[in-house]
C-alpha cells in the first residue's frame, strides 16, 4: 500500500491569497514496501470542506486518472475567482492498481484577482515632495506612523479574510492582537513592477459589536537605506518617499451576507509614534513616552490623531505572495557576557546570525528614564571590544529611551542586524546583566529545511552548519550577499555559484521563482540582466552594474538548476524568451565569439571574484590564481548558450534547441582555438581555468587528460592549497572528483592550513566568510571595506558535500530526483558519513561506513522513484545487499562492473549493501 501525503499547492503548505488561476497541485508518497509506484491517482476539489468531507468535488474531480505524476498536476476544473477557498485531497493507486485512503485534506483560497477587486484606496501620513535631492542624498528619518480604523460587526462570522500590502513595511494588528507574523511585508520587489499583497485568515481575531484595525508602517526596502555601499551608490528613498497603506478585510456572516472593511478617509493616523527612526542598515529608535497604550484595542480615545491622507496618485501592479514569507526560524540564547569597559557589556551569542535582539528591560536593571543602546558585530577586537569597521555605514545599532520602572520585553520592528556580539550600554550603575536578559532571534525566509550532512569529522560536520547558517542569514526576501553591511543585495553570482547547496539544504523552489520573477522585472530591453536583483540603480550612476559574466548569466543557470532540482516546466516556459534575450544580446555584442565586451563597467568585471590573487598573507603567493577574464566569461557564455539549448528542448523548440546548441559548440570550439594549447595548457595556467573548462565541457575530449594534469600542476604550484574564487571554486572540487583525483578533493577540503575551510573554522567561524582572509591572526582583518564574516558564495562546497560524500545526484533526463544517482565517494580520513536530501518526490536517505575494509551502504529511495546506486567493490560477486548474495529482481538489476565500481538500478525502499572496499 501507498499513502500521499505532505500535499502542497504551488510548492506551498495551504497557501491563502494565491493569483495563478491552474495551480499545480503535489503530494508526496509513502510506503514501507519496496518497488512500489503510484499507477493512478483521484483528486477532489471542493468549494467547503463539508463537501469535501463527503467526497464531492464540485470545483474539480478528475476521476481516476492513469498516470504516475505526483508532481505538478494542474488544475484544471471550475473557473477561480477571487477570494474563492478550495478544498482538496487525494486518493492514489499502487503498482498492484490497489487504491490507498484518501489523504487528508489541504486547502488554498484566491487573491483579489482583478484591479477592480480592490476598494480601498492607498493611504498615509501627507504626501512630502520627491525630487533628485531627497532621492539619492540622506535626510531625516521621519517616524513610522499609526493608523486605526473603528468598524462594528453585527451578526455572526463564519470568516473573515484581510488582503492588505503596503508601500514601506507593516505590522497589522486586529483588537490588540497581531496579525500573521510575517516580518518586513510586503517584501522586496521593484515596487515600480510588481508590490506583493499578503493574505490572512483573521476570523479567531474578530467579535460582534467594536473592533479596531490598527497598523505600523515602516521604511523598509522601499523609501529605506539600499546598498551596494560604495560611496557613490548610497541610496535612500529609492522607490518613493510616502509611506502608503492598502488594505481589504471580508467578513462573511453566517447568513451569508458581506461586510467589508476598507483603508479611506474614515482611518485616523498619529504621525508621531513610538519608532522614532527605522532603517535595515542604521537601526531602531523607539521612545517609550511616544507610546500610545491600547491604540490598536477597542476604548482607546484617538479625538486628538489626524484624519490619514488618501493617495490616489499611487499606481502599482499588486500581485499575491506565491514565496514563503520573512519570520523569525530560531531564538539564541548567549553564551557569555564580558564588560570590556566599565558599563560596556558584550553579549556573545555564540552563532553569527541576521536578526535582532529581543531585551528585558525596566526593574531594578535601568534608571525611569534611561537611554539603552544595543550595538552589533561579527567580531571582537584584541582588546575585547566590539569591531565594526566591516559594517561601513551600517549602525547596526537599537536604541531604546525608557520611562518608568516596569520591567518589559522589547524588540525591534523594521531593522535587522548581521551579528554575534551584542553591546550593551545603559544600565544602571552597578547593575551587571545576566544572561537571560537578552535573546537572539533569527530572521529568514521560513522556506522548510530540505537537507542534513553528518560524519565522522567534527569539523566537517562544523563547516556544513555553517553553510547552512549562512544560507539562512541571508535568504531574506532575496538572496543577499551579507546581512551585516550596508549592502545586503541579491548579487547574481554569488548564487550562480551556491545555488544547487542552497537547494539541498532547503526548498527553495517558492523562493527562487519569486527571485526570477525580479530578474525579469529588472531585465533591460537588451536583455543583459543587472549583476544585482532588484536593482536599485539608475541610467545615471557612475558605474552601472550589468553585464558581468556569472552575474548577468545567472538568468540563464538559476531557473535551468531549479527546473532540474523540481521538474518545473512551467517555469521554464515562462522564463525562456528573457533567458534568450540575453544570450542573443551577448552573441550580438562578441560575433567572434570571444567574449570580450558588454561585460561589465571597468572594476565591475568581477571575473573569478576573490581569488587567491586578493589574498594579502605573507608568504602566500600574489599572482597566478586569476583565469584571465575574457576566458573567464567565453566559458559561462558557452555554458549559458548551453542551457539554453536544453530549455528550448525542454519545451518542444526543436529549431531553437539545435540552433543553440550549434552555437554552444563553436564557442567551446573557439575558447580551445583562443586559450587552449595542444599540452592542455590553458591562458592563465591557474586552477580555475581548468576547473571552469572542464566543468563546462569546453574542451576537446583528447584534451581532457592534459586538463587535468596541469589542474594537479597548478594545486602544486599553491604547494597542495586552493586559489580559486567563487565561481571556480566549486567547479575544482567536481571535476577533482570526476577525473579520479578524489583524494585530492578531499585533501582541499579538510585541510587545516591557510586558506581552507577548516582553517576558518579554527579561527572560531560560525559561518562562510567573504574573503579566505577576512581575518589572519598574524595580520588581522582583511579590507575594513570588503570583509564580511557572513557570505554564503565560499559555503558553494556543501553541494560537493551531498554529491561526493553522500553521493547524491540528479539524472538530467529525468528531473525532479524520478531518478536517482547514488554515487557515494568515500576518501580522506572519513570513516562514516549520513545525510539526507527531501526531493519533491520525497526524502532520498544514504548512511555509509567503512568496517574491517568493508563498505556499508544504507539507502532511501522515495516512492515512484528509481535509482542506480554505485558500490565501491573489489568483486562484484561478493556483494551483498540485506546480507544475502544480490540476485536479479523486481527491485535489483544489475548494470555492469567497471573500475572497482559495480553499478545497480534499484526500486524505491530502503536497502542494505555490503562490500569489500577497494584499497
Amino acid at each position: 500500500m501507498i499513502k500521499p501525503e505532505n500535499l502542497r499547492c504551488e510548492y506551498l503548505v495551504n497557501p491563502l491569497g494565491i493569483d495563478i488561476l491552474k495551480p499545480r497541485l503535489s503530494w508526496i508518497l509513502g510506503s514501507n514496501e519496496r518497488a512500489q509506484n503510484q499507477t493512478a491517482y483521484h483528486i477532489l476539489v471542493a468549494s467547503s470542506k463539508e463537501l469535501l468531507n463527503k467526497n464531492q468535488g464540485d470545483l474539480w474531480d478528475t476521476g481516476k486518472v492513469v498516470s504516475d505524476q505526483s508532481i505538478h498536476n494542474v488544475y484544471d476544473g471550475t473557473v477561480l475567482k477571487s477570494q474563492m477557498f478550495c478544498y482538496w485531497k487525494v486518493r492514489v493507486w499502487d503498482k498492484e492498481n490497489d487504491p490507498s485512503n484518501w489523504s487528508e485534506p489541504a486547502m488554498w483560497s484566491m487573491g483579489l484577482l482583478e484591479s477592480d477587486d480592490w476598494k480601498g484606496k492607498w493611504i498615509g501620513a501627507p504626501s512630502k515632495r520627491k525630487g533628485w535631492i531627497k532621492k539619492n542624498l540622506p535626510r531625516k528619518y521621519y517616524p513610522s506612523p499609526l493608523l486605526r480604523k473603528s468598524f462594528s460587526i453585527k451578526g455572526e462570522i463564519k470568516r473573515a479574510v484581510i488582503y492588505t500590502t503596503v508601500l514601506g513595511e507593516y505590522e497589522l494588528y486586529l483588537n490588540g492582537k497581531r496579525v500573521g507574523d510575517h516580518i518586513f511585508a510586503p517584501e522586496w520587489t521593484d515596487y515600480n513592477k510588481r508590490v506583493q499583497y499578503q493574505t490572512y485568515d483573521v476570523t479567531d481575531l474578530l467579535k460582534e459589536d467594536e473592533n479596531i484595525l490598527g497598523a505600523i508602517l515602516g521604511d523598509g526596502w522601499y523609501m529605506g537605506n539600499l546598498g551596494p555601499g560604495m560611496p557613490f551608490f548610497r541610496k535612500h528613498s529609492f522607490w518613493g518617499v510616502n509611506r502608503r497603506l492598502l488594505l481589504q478585510l471580508v467578513i462573511e456572516l453566517s447568513d451569508g451576507s458581506l461586510q467589508e472593511v476598507v483603508t479611506d478617509q474614515d482611518w485616523k493616523i498619529l504621525l508621531d509614534g513610538p519608532i522614532q527612526k527605522a532603517d535595515h542598515f542604521i537601526g531602531e529608535v523607539y521612545d517609550v513616552k511616544k507610546e500610545q497604550p491600547g491604540w490598536e484595542k477597542p476604548g482607546y480615545d484617538d479625538s486628538h490623531w489626524l484624519p490619514v491622507t488618501v493617495d490616489d496618485s499611487v499606481d502599482v501592479n499588486l500581485v499575491a505572495q506565491m514565496n514563503e514569507p520573512i519570520k523569525i526560524v530560531k531564538e539564541i540564547n548567549p553564551i557569555g557576557i564580558t564588560e570590556p569597559k566599565p558599563g560596556v557589556f558584550i553579549f556573545n551569542l555564540g552563532q553569527n546570525i541576521a536578526g535582532w535582539c529581543r531585551i528585558r528591560l525596566g526593574g531594578s536593571t535601568c534608571d525611569p528614564d534611561a537611554t539603552i543602546t544595543l550595538r552589533h558585530g561579527e567580531w571582537l577586537k584584541a582588546n575585547g571590544k566590539l569591531y565594526t569597521k566591516n559594517l561601513r555605514r551600517a549602525k547596526a545599532t537599537d536604541i531604546y529611551i525608557l520611562a518608568g520602572t516596569e520591567e518589559r520585553e522589547f524588540h525591534p520592528h523594521f531593522t535587522y542586524h548581521g551579528f554575534q556580539y551584542v553591546e550593551l550600554k545603559g544600565l544602571k550603575s552597578g547593575v551587571k546583566p545576566d544572561l537571560d536578559m537578552l535573546i537572539g532571534s533569527v530572521i529568514a525566509s521560513d522556506a522548510p529545511l530540505a537537507g542534513a550532512f553528518e560524519s565522522s569529522d567534527p569539523t566537517l560536520n562544523k563547516l556544513w552548519s555553517n553553510i547552512l547558517w549562512t544560507q539562512r542569514d541571508n535568504m531574506i526576501s532575496v538572496p543577499t550577499d551579507c546581512p551585516q553591511r550596508n549592502e545586503r543585495m541579491g548579487w547574481m553570482g554569488d548564487v550562480t555559484a551556491f545555488n544547487q547547496t542552497s537547494i539541498f539544504n532547503m526548498n527553495m523552489a517558492a523562493f527562487y521563482t519569486k527571485w526570477i520573477k525580479d530578474m525579469r522585472d529588472a531585465q533591460p530591453k537588451n536583455g543583459r540582466y543587472p549583476d544585482i536583483v532588484p536593482y536599485p540603480m539608475t541610467k545615471w550612476e557612475p558605474i552601472r552594474l550589468k553585464g558581468a559574466p556569472a552575474w548577468t548569466d545567472c538568468g540563464v543557470i538559476l531557473p535551468w538548476n531549479v527546473y532540474l532540482n523540481y521538474n518545473d516546466k512551467r517555469l521554464i516556459k515562462q522564463h525562456y524568451q528573457s533567458a534568450k534575450k540575453l544570450v542573443d544580446f551577448i552573441h550580438s555584442r562578441n560575433p567572434d565569439l570571444i567574449r570580450v565586451k558588454a561585460v561589465g563597467f571597468k572594476i565591475a568585471n568581477f571575473g573569478d571574484w576573490l581569488n587567491g590573487n586578493t589574498i594579502r598573507v605573507e608568504g602566500y603567493p600574489r599572482k597566478g590564481a586569476s583565469i584571465p577574464k575574457d576566458a573567464f566569461g567565453t566559458a559561462f557564455f558557452a555554458r549559458v548558450t548551453e542551457i539554453l539549448s536544453k530549455m528550448a528542448g525542454v519545451i518542444g523548440l526543436t529549431e531553437e534547441s539545435t540552433h543553440y546548441a550549434d552555437l554552444a559548440q563553436r564557442i567551446k570550439d573557439r575558447f580551445t582555438e583562443e586559450f587552449v594549447s595542444e599540452d592542455g595548457t590553458i591562458k592563465g595556467d591557474a586552477q580555475a581555468c581548468y576547473a571552469l573548462a572542464l566543468h563546462f565541457d569546453l574542451l576537446p575530449e583528447e584534451i581532457r587528460p592534459k586538463a587535468v594534469i596541469n589542474l594537479l600542476k597548478a594545486i602544486k604550484k599553491y604547494d597542495g592549497r586552493i586559489s580559486t574564487g567563487f565561481l571556480s571554486t566549486l567547479p575544482l572540487m567536481l571535476e577533482l572528483t570526476r577525473a579520479g583525483q578524489n583524494e585530492t578533493a578531499y585533501s582541499l577540503l579538510l585541510s587545516r592550513r591557510f586558506p581552507s575551510w577548516f582553517f576558518i573554522i579554527d579561527q572560531g567561524a560560525t559561518t562562510i566568510w567573504e574573503r579566505w582572509d577576512s581575518y589572519y591572526p598574524e595580520r588581522g582583518f582583511q579590507s575594513t571595506f570588503m570583509t564580511s564574516f557572513n557570505h554564503f558564495a565560499f559555503g558553494s562546497v556543501g553541494e560537493w558535500i551531498y554529491k561526493a560524500i553522500l553521493g547524491i545526484n540528479l539524472d538530467e533526463n529525468q528531473p525532479g530526483y524520478k531518478h536517482i544517482i547514488i554515487k557515494p565517494q568515500p576518501g580522506g580520513t572519513l570513516t562514516w558519513a549520513k545525510g539526507h536530501y527531501n526531493s519533491i518526490h520525497g526524502k532520498i536517505e544514504v548512511n555509509w561506513k567503512l568496517e574491517d575494509k568493508n563498505f556499508n551502504l544504507e539507502v532511501t529511495i522515495p516512492v515512484n522513484t528509481t535509482a542506480t546506486v554505485h558500490i565501491p567493490a573489489t568483486n562484484q560477486d561478493e556483494i551483498t545487499e540485506s546480507g544475502k548474495v544480490i540476485e536479479e529482481s523486481d527491485e535489483i538489476q544489475f548494470i555492469d562492473f567497471k573500475n572497482n565500481i559495480a553499478r545497480y538500478k534499484i526500486a524505491s525502499g530502503k536497502y542494505q549493501f555490503k562490500s569489500d572496499m577497494p584499497s
